[in-house]
């Protein structure tokens, strides 16, 4: 797994350097100073994570987030923040973050957050993934009319028994952005899992046919 490090304290970036080449199968292939930076490293690193501060001089990594997720739509993004707030997590995570990790967080949590990154999946430091992080959720499937087009296209999938694989191939999109597509639906509908998301999408099959 190769990840790109992106903090604007020299001593933090080498501290996490030397603690991420410690888990097995993970290399640090770059590492930037500033939200510029992460962007030019990722398009010329293409690394498969990126982990990046939101508190950075210049652009914040809100910003940073944006453009990445644009210009390197296959990198996973795992957000490091001193902050905890449920504002700074929905603001990462509408920004297409796949994981959330504190500061103070323990080494083994940042190993879990990249590895389920770069699988495709969200992680949320507990300490900012209780009940006031999201709204109540959607009864009787209220939601989907909000989900864009591919959203809906792909839950419509889900719910006629297709995997993330099959779904990929059949709308010529990466594993990686099904699986972030899932990620933000099940946040849109509620869904604290994947199955809670496949009973809805599954309703939805059984009631259109599609």
């Amino acid at each position: 797994m190769r990840v790109l490090i992106c903090d604007d304290h020299t001593l933090v970036r080498a501290g996490l350097r030397r603690l991420l080449e410690t888990f097995a199968g993970i290399e640090v292939v770059a590492e930037a100073a500033s939200a510029d930076e992460a962007v030019f490293g990722a398009r010329r690193a293409a690394p498969d994570v990126v982990l990046l501060d939101l508190s950075m001089p210049g652009r914040s990594g809100f910003e940073a987030l944006a453009e990445l997720r644009q210009a390197c739509p296959d990198t996973a993004v795992v957000v490091m923040s001193m902050h905890d707030d449920p504002g700074h997590v929905r603001e990462s995570l509408a920004r297409g973050a796949s994981g959330f990790v504190v500061k103070e967080a323990a080494p083994a949590e940042l190993e879990i957050a990249v590895r389920a990154a770069a699988a495709g999946r969200t992680y949320l430091s507990p300490q900012v993934s209780g009940p006031q992080l999201f709204p109540a959720r959607p009864q009787r499937g209220d939601g989907i009319a909000a989900l864009p087009p591919r959203q809906r296209e792909i839950l419509a999938a889900l719910g006629a028994g297709r995997t993330s694989k099959q779904i990929a191939a059949d709308l010529g999109i990466s594993v990686k952005t099904v699986e972030t597509h899932r990620a933000r639906m099940m946040e849109t509908l509620g869904c604290r899992n994947a199955v809670e998301l496949l009973r809805v999408a599954v309703r939805l099959h059984d009631r259109t046919g599609t």
